[in-house]
């Protein structure tokens, strides 16, 4: 599935490249993100009108508008039972929506001035915010409390708005992707940085783990996809090559396949087998 900024959602077959039935439209708004239900029956989208919308994947229609925030929604995540979900926005707030009322539970005031991703730990128990923020005060990643939305550290190291981040499987350790071209990782349990990954020439605005937890995917404003060994920081393979920016990257669930969504209008799909074998990495054990 794929979200635009010319304000459709479209479903996609990956065998054939073909877009499955017509594109789900709720006015023309720009779309900036989109996170599917872990049970697969619901996705949710952040609009350029500030609501975050909440659709049916079977019937591709809408069931429910949120409203609250004051600028454009540009990350979506869900919680990890279903029941929640949280959005950032332009309006530099974060909010955690109740799944089956609508209403907002919790609204983060996080000093950043645009909100470009937030992301809930993998046990729920924290949330990481990214953005842009005042130059001397390098306020560009913070986490805090998931119930009681208090600050717990301001990540300092970045030196540009953070667009991107994720988290590994286990939680202990949080990766993050900066207009200053690097990608950082740290530790969630003395939150110090351990590696920053140099390559891109230009701002990192997506990431993704690999479903085995040892590779991380990239994407960049300077056209290219790349792949990382997350047990030792380095480059798999060769650059991924695109026309344009790219902004968002996505594994398959068996970790053999790409999705990236480029600036010139296209998503692309990868075959990631020739590259994950070349670096002995095809089938290493699921954790």
């Amino acid at each position: 599935m794929t979200c635009s900024f010319d304000g459709s959602l479209r479903v996609w077959n990956l065998k054939t490249g073909e877009q499955i039935g017509d594109a789900w439209w709720d006015g023309e708004d720009p779309v900036w993100a989109i996170a599917l239900c872990l049970d697969g029956k619901k996705v949710i989208c952040g609009c350029a009108d500030g609501a975050v919308r909440l659709w049916d994947i079977d019937t591709g229609k809408i069931i429910a508008r949120w409203t609250g925030h004051t600028g454009y929604v540009r990350s979506v995540c869900w919680s990890q039972d279903g029941g929640r979900v949280m959005s950032g926005s332009d309006d530099g707030t974060a909010r955690v929506w109740d799944m089956e009322s609508g209403k907002t539970v919790l609204a983060i005031e996080t000093g950043l001035s645009k909100v470009e991703v937030v992301i809930y730990s993998p046990h729920t128990t924290m949330i990481a915010t990214g953005g842009d923020s005042e130059d001397h005060l390098k306020e560009f990643m913070k986490i805090w409390d998931a119930k009681t939305g208090k600050l717990i550290i301001n990540l300092q190291g970045h030196t540009g708005t953070v667009y991107c981040l994720t988290w590994t499987a286990d939680g202990s350790t949080l990766i993050s992707g900066s207009h200053d071209d690097s990608i950082r990782t740290w530790s969630t349990t003395t939150w110090q940085q351990m590696r920053v990954l140099t390559g891109h020439t230009s701002a990192v605005s997506g990431a993704a783990i690999s479903p085995n937890g040892h590779i991380l995917a990239s994407v960049s404003w300077d056209k290219t996809a790349r792949l990382w060994n997350l047990e030792n920081g380095l480059s798999i393979g060769l650059p991924l090559q695109h026309p344009d920016n790219v902004e968002c990257v996505s594994f398959s669930t068996d970790g053999k396949l790409l999705a990236t969504g480029c600036w010139d209008n296209n998503a692309y799909s990868w075959d990631m087998s020739g590259i994950l074998k070349e670096a002995g990495l095809l089938n290493p054990t699921v954790s």
